[in-house]
C-alpha cells in the first residue's frame, strides 16, 4: 500500500574531485520549475482527492499505507481525529526533509500535509455519505489516492514521512524507493490486523492493489517532465 510514488529523481553524475564534498542534488536541477500558482493549484486539487479518498476509507473502516496508514490505526485503536494524528505523526519528518531534500520539497510537503489534515477534519462537517459498500470505496478510492498522489509527485511535494525516508534511501543507500515503502507498508497492515477486521485488511488490500496499477500506468519517470 504505497502512500505515494516517489517524486522524480535523476541519478546524478559522478562527482569530479571539486566537486566531491558537495551532495548531489535530490531533483534534476536542468528541469524548469513550475510556477507558484501551477503548484499551489496541483497541490490544492491533489490533497482534495486524497482527502475524499481517506474520508471513504474511514466510513466503512479501511485504511491506506504511509503515515496515513499508521493515523488510521491509531485512528481505530483510541478514537482520536485522523486529521490530528496525521499531522502529528509527520512532526518528526520536517526537520529530517529540511536537512536531506532540501528546503522546496520540505515547505510542499508541509503545506500538503497541513492542507489533508484539515480536509480531514472539515469534509465530514461538509457532506455524509448514508451507503457506501467496502469494495467500491476501495477502488474509488484507489483511484483517488493515485491521482492525488500524482499531482503531488509531479510537483515535487509527498504526503509525509514514508515517501521521505524511502526517497533519501534510494537517494543514497541505492534502496528502490518502491520497495522501501512496501516494507513500510506490510508493517503497518501487520500492526492493522491487531485493531481493524481481517476483511477490513483485504479490502484496504484491494485498494492499494487499484492505486498502484494507476500509478504503474500513468507514472512514467521523465514523461512529463516539463523542459
Amino acid at each position: 500500500m504505497s502512500e505515494a510514488p516517489a517524486p522524480e529523481v535523476t541519478p546524478a553524475p559522478k562527482p569530479q574531485a571539486a566537486d566531491a564534498a558537495r551532495p548531489a542534488p535530490y531533483f534534476d536541477p536542468n528541469i524548469h520549475a513550475h510556477s507558484l500558482f501551477e503548484d499551489a493549484q496541483a497541490i490544492f486539487t491533489g490533497v482534495l482527492f486524497v482527502s475524499l479518498a481517506l474520508i471513504l476509507f474511514a466510513q466503512v473502516g479501511l485504511m491506506t499505507g504511509g503515515t496515513a496508514g499508521a493515523a488510521f490505526v491509531l485512528h481505530y485503536a483510541t478514537g482520536i481525529s485522523l486529521g490530528k494524528l496525521f499531522f502529528l505523526i509527520n512532526i518528526p519528518f520536517y526537520w529530517f526533509a529540511w536537512q536531506r531534500m532540501g528546503r522546496e520539497f520540505t515547505l510542499k510537503t508541509f503545506i500538503a500535509i497541513a492542507w489533508l489534515s484539515a480536509l480531514t477534519e472539515w469534509s465530514p462537517k461538509l457532506f455524509a455519505i448514508e451507503r457506501l459498500h467496502p469494495a467500491y470505496a476501495a477502488v474509488l478510492g484507489g483511484l483517488l489516492l493515485g491521482s492525488g498522489c500524482l499531482f503531488l509527485a509531479r510537483h515535487r511535494a509527498s504526503l509525509g514521512g514514508a515517501t521521505i525516508v524511502s526517497l533519501y534511501l534510494q537517494h543514497a543507500k541505492g534502496w528502490r524507493a518502491g520497495k522501501v515503502q512496501m516494507g513500510i507498508d506490510c508493517v503497518i497492515v501487520l500492526c492493522a490486523l491487531t485493531v481493524v477486521d481481517p476483511t477490513r485488511v483485504a479490502y484496504s488490500v484491494l485498494a492499494a492493489v487499484v492505486m498502484n496499477l494507476f500509478i504503474a500506468v500513468n507514472h512514467k519517470p521523465g514523461r512529463y517532465a516539463v523542459l
